[in-house]
């Protein structure tokens, strides 16, 4: 499928290339940095609950960001209006920031790539509504006919695409189209007056039919019937002070929230991260290595280039324990006197770029997951993970479990509900005592919010053995 990568060529009548790139100068001057973003979105997202369609909603937009930094400051303008008066208005504002000079010069524009992540293949083309309706019917069917205990079941269908391109002051222009979709699946099950649910999704960057063959569906809907089921038998968790063992793929959420964050440029710039200062020490557990990897194909969280035209990188944050990296955009890499990697992301036109996480992964270990499990003397093996919290300054963390077994001896003897994980992500690192070899990623169905924007992430670690984590449940352990 052919499509136009040119997002001035529908505006030309009212804003062309030499016209934007004369104004993006004039806004820059004086500064350090700055770009022209220009965005086109297109979303797709339909729910089946309860035996009917309960939503079906689609959006389309556009619009451009202009930026202009100097030093720790930056302008920020945005519009829907994709004109030269818009675009003069906007670099008003955006001079403000540079208006006392102090910038030490034009910062070196990114490298250039041809690599490509992903397929252009639009999700919102292909099979027509009618059809995406249909699946999800049959879906919600199949559910209810597989299994008695089936009360509710709700499946949804979430499509993307997003066409970017950004114009750059020394008259680069680099653009990116980005598909993305995801399928989920939600159960409740019921038994003698009991309910639970249980979950199951996935999707990527890639186009619809990839989540719509049925036999993909009909896994998801076993996945997320068979977890209600195991939490129907569950009985009340313990709480106090216990091993914790976590599951490859998934539970790396947890690593995410409780490092990733705290491994970011700009939390250490500014001092406010539990990592800050901390470049070159040991930080972790020897044996702990993790990466920041947006280079994987067709990965939720993969992205050829980031939001200020950078390429995306594998970014080793921590080797072997040790802190060796943090993830960057340009502007708090400049400040910190290193190079970009990759991270400057932002939620549309309408956010400036900020450092974020893309595929936050801990790279496997040399044990066997059977052996990490059989490790936990007296705790629990978390299986699965829903809602958690972090304060970024102290990396302190609570996370609630959807899927957890009580282990004893090494014995794993019964599912437990209310489950929720407590500490700090710096304590946690260090009390790691054994990684897996059964290194996995998630299905695909990650987002991350930072400062009020949200961005599509992935996540992967092996099995896991975390001595000592705090376990908070209706019981005492």
């Amino acid at each position: 499928m052919t499509r136009s990568r040119d997002p001035f060529r529908p505006f030309e009548t009212a804003l062309d290339e030499a016209e934007a790139l004369a104004i993006l100068r004039e806004a820059v001057a004086g500064a350090d940095d700055g770009e022209l973003y220009l965005e086109r979105r297109r979303s797709e997202a339909l729910a089946f609950d309860d035996g009917r369609l309960r939503t079906a909603s689609y959006d389309a937009g556009e619009g451009f960001g202009l930026r202009a930094v100097c030093g720790e400051a930056s302008g920020y303008a945005h519009s829907t209006e994709l004109s030269a008066a818009a675009l003069k208005r906007a670099a008003q504002t955006c001079r403000l920031a540079a208006r006392d000079g102090g910038g030490t010069g034009p910062a070196a524009p990114p490298q250039a790539t041809n690599r490509r992540l992903y397929s252009d293949d639009d999700p919102l083309e292909g099979p027509d509504f009618q059809a995406r309706v249909t699946l999800l019917s049959e879906l919600d069917a199949y559910a209810r006919a597989r299994e008695p205990k089936v009360a509710q079941v709700t499946v949804s269908l979430a499509c993307s695409m997003q066409e970017i391109e950004i114009l750059r002051p020394e008259g680069r222009r680099v653009a990116d189209v980005r598909p993305l979709v995801r399928m989920n699946v939600s159960v409740i099950c019921e038994s003698g007056g009991r309910r639970e649910s249980g979950s199951a999704g996935g999707g990527g960057r890639f186009g619809v039919e990839a989540v719509m063959d049925p036999e993909h569906g009909r896994r998801l809907v076993d996945e997320a019937t068979r977890q209600a089921l195991v939490n129907l038998e569950a009985e009340d968790a313990p709480a106090g002070v216990m091993d914790v063992a976590l599951s490859s793929g998934w539970p790396g959420i947890l690593l995410h929230e409780a490092v990733g964050h705290g491994l970011e440029g700009d939390f250490n710039r500014k001092k406010t991260s539990a990592f800050a200062g901390l470049m070159g020490q040991m930080i972790a557990a020897p044996g702990v290595t993790v990466v920041d990897d947006g280079t994987i194909p067709d990965r939720r969280g993969s992205i050829t280039i980031d939001d200020e035209g950078t390429p995306s990188a594998r970014n080793v944050l921590i080797e072997d324990g040790r802190l060796v990296g943090y993830m960057q955009d340009r502007q708090n890499a400049r400040l910190m006197g290193v190079e970009p990697t990759g991270n400057g992301r932002r939620q549309s036109y309408a956010h400036p770029p900020m450092p974020r996480m893309t595929n936050t992964i801990m790279l496997a270990g040399d044990a066997s997951p059977q052996d990490v499990v059989a490790g936990v003397e007296d705790g629990i093996h978390a299986v699965a993970f829903g809602g958690g919290q972090v304060d970024i300054t102290n990396g302190k963390f609570v996370f609630s479990c959807t899927e957890a077994y009580r282990v004893k001896n090494g014995r794993v003897l019964h599912p437990v509900k209310g489950a929720t994980l407590i500490g700090d992500g710096a304590t946690a690192l260090q009390k790691i005592r054994a990684v897996g070899t059964d290194m996995a990623l998630d299905p695909g169905m990650g987002m991350c919010g930072k400062a009020g924007q949200w961005v599509p992430v992935g996540v992967g670690q092996p099995t896991l053995l975390i001595g000592g984590l705090t376990v908070g449940g209706a019981r005492a352990g």
